[in-house]
């Protein structure tokens, strides 16, 4: 009999041939290469902190003959251990001819993982999502990028597939995550149509187009197990009775009862927060990140990044990670970084401009852009759960205007940003912001502690990437939707403090941040449901 064992720090020339890893891997446990029944890589990596040395790092699950011995010998080794157990196991399965069935509000990745499960379950989960299905709600995001029209329903924020979808399609974290739920979803992902490369390269990513169809197809996964997915539903009221859930209306009038509701409403969905506000739904302030979003030739952040070993097929369009605490108090951190992708309009409001990353799977744009934002907290805004919601409004309202009324984004040379003086015209690096950017001074366009700490930050990190405060770089405004401003606290049950069956779930509810992170918080909230589902019977 033969069982995995995990040997990580495996290093190799970024060159290697093909037969190096099990050469790499019989020399590390002294066995011969022959009783190595077969191996998989869980992981693979690079460390590009010296980059004239660059390696690529590995980590193997291996099945090997006289395995107990293995494991004796190497009993201590933090590097040799048993692989762990990373199959999906459902916390319960729906009885035959169950009959409650779960809401699931929201059809983003938390809450098409959520679904998912339900379904996978027996559960049949009813699916309402305010948007349009995904290849619908492409030509609306397409309406504003190419026509500056906005589709207040369906938008970036707003359609199947939620927020992730027109981003760089990032999926790792660095949440905790011992019950492996992360390999679940990226195992659902690859079952779906994503490259299998996600299931062990560091930073996997996927880019909008392939998300689109791998939406489409757990979608068809979901109704194919008795689910439901309804668009253009937009909630516009939950039915509360002595602190339990008991149904939900949507904007057409109809009306679901349901005893389980799923909250998976993303950052963005400010209406749904006034409802739940104005329905006594607990909720609280949280802190979140304001910023601009800036961007590079590609090829600098290569070069300095990757040294001489830019531009290799191996490594791809370098991306970085950068944090400043600056002398204001204030923490200024890099955000969402695309290498070679572009800087969308986000916009879900009329008469507002709020700019986000997206890259292809690809990244061969000429550009690297990401958010450089300032972290605030509700001290920067006093006035309770939703006032969060009210300073984004402010700023995004602002940075319309400063871009011209017409959804153009405010935008300025770095250099110039730095000087305090606006920029009158554009230097080699060409911003790729559609609708446009409009050149203008950057300095009204957040409050002065945020200029602040971004004007220090700037050359700060110039001192980690070369050429990263370039004159010609350019900075777009605002950076406004990071994250929630509010979180709908939920118990250990993970069910609302006082509204019992609403299990507030993913970004929105204010506990993700991601792709990754936001499906397996609908995976925790999709098991603590079943738990209650048949608890009640």
């Amino acid at each position: 009999m033969t069982t995995m064992l995990r040997i990580s720090e495996l290093r190799l020339p970024l060159d290697h041939p093909i037969e190096a890893l099990t050469e790499i891997i019989a020399k590390r446990l002294g066995i011969p290469a022959s009783d190595i029944e077969n191996f998989t890589v869980f992981k693979r990596s690079y460390d590009a902190r010296k980059n004239v040395h660059l390696s690529l790092i590995y980590i193997v699950d291996v099945e090997v003959k006289h395995e107990a011995t293995l494991l004796g010998k190497f009993k201590g080794d933090q590097q040799i251990k048993p692989s762990p157990d990373m199959v999906y196991h459902f916390v319960g399965k729906a009885p035959p001819h169950f009959h409650q069935r779960p809401v699931v509000i929201g059809f983003g990745p938390c809450g098409i993982f959520a679904a998912l499960i339900l379904a996978q379950a027996g559960f049949r989960p009813i699916v309402l999502e305010r948007g349009k299905s995904v290849r619908e709600r492409t030509q609306d995001t397409w309406g504003l990028w190419r026509k500056n029209t906005l589709n207040p329903e369906s938008n970036v924020q707003f359609g199947e597939g939620g927020a992730g979808t027109f981003s760089d399609g990032k999926l790792y974290s660095q949440i905790k995550d011992p019950k492996h739920y992360g390999r679940k979803v990226l195992t659902e992902f690859v079952k779906a149509g994503a490259p299998e490369e996600i299931l062990y390269v560091s930073k996997p990513h996927i880019g909008t187009f392939r998300l689109v169809g791998m939406v489409e197809s757990i979608r068809a996964e979901i109704e194919s197990l008795g689910g439901e997915i309804r668009f253009q539903q937009r909630v516009t009221d939950i039915l509360i009775e002595d602190g339990q859930m008991r149904g939900v209306r949507t904007a057409t009038g109809d009306e679901i009862r349901t005893n389980h509701v799923v909250l998976a409403v993303g950052h963005s969905a400010r209406d749904t927060f006034q409802l739940l506000y104005d329905k006594g739904v607990y909720m609280e302030a949280k802190p979140f990140s304001i910023g601009f979003r800036i961007e590079h030739p590609q090829s600098l952040i290569d070069k300095a990044r990757l040294g001489p070993h830019a531009g290799h097929p191996e490594l791809g369009a370098a991306d970085y990670k950068l944090v400043h605490h600056a002398s204001n108090g204030r923490a200024v951190y890099s955000f969402c970084m695309c290498p070679g992708g572009t800087v969308v309009a986000a916009t879900s409001e009329p008469n507002r401009v709020v700019t986000n990353g997206m890259s292809q799977y690809s990244r061969n744009e000429r550009n690297a852009n990401a958010g450089i934002v300032v972290s605030i907290d509700p001290k920067d805004y006093p006035g309770g759960p939703l006032a969060g919601i009210e300073l984004q409004r402010a700023l995004e309202s602002h940075a319309f205007m400063l871009g011209g009324g017409n959804y153009e984004a405010p935008g300025q040379l770095v250099g110039d940003f730095l000087k305090g003086k606006p920029s009158t015209q554009l230097g080699t690096v060409e911003p790729s912001y559609k609708p446009g950017v409009r050149l203008c001074d950057l300095s009204t366009a957040l409050p002065d502690y945020a200029i602040a700490a971004i004007r220090e930050a700037v050359p700060a990190f110039d001192r980690q990437i070369r050429g990263f405060n370039m004159y010609d770089a350019v900075l777009t405004g605002v950076e406004t939707r990071t994250s929630s401003p509010l979180r709908v606290t939920r118990n250990e049950q993970l069910q609302s403090l006082n509204v019992k069956g609403l299990f507030p779930a993913g970004e929105g509810a204010g506990y993700a941040g991601g792709i990754l992170s936001a499906g397996v918080d609908g995976i925790r909230v999709a098991e603590a449901v079943t738990t209650s589902l048949l608890s009640q019977g």
